[in-house]
């Protein structure tokens, strides 16, 4: 069963969901906070971020029998230089 909802951060609606007992943030409504136009851009931003991406694979580590730490380590030798992207979609692939 999936429950979604709001929450109120300095006037700002934030949507969440809670499914299996997870509850979830919407990381769009935060990044639209500085960006309202192109919260997309924001996003990709901060996961291109070497810190940000240890933190996800730390967690997949941890949280995913099925993640492939060894197919993850060439994006952490690349993150934070100019030339690299990220997304929320390559990095599910």
């Amino acid at each position: 069963m999936v429950k979604k909802g709001e929450i109120y951060v300095k006037e700002a609606v934030i949507r969440t969901m809670t499914k299996d007992g997870i509850d979830y943030i919407c990381i769009t409504d935060i990044a639209r906070q500085k960006n309202a136009v192109e919260p997309k851009d924001v996003v990709k931003n901060w996961m291109r971020q070497k810190n940000t991406l240890e933190y996800l694979g730390l967690w997949e580590k941890l949280n995913n029998p099925n993640f492939k730490g060894v197919e993850f380590n060439p994006l952490l030798s690349e993150a934070g230089s100019n030339s690299f992207t990220m997304s929320p979609s390559r990095c599910v692939e």
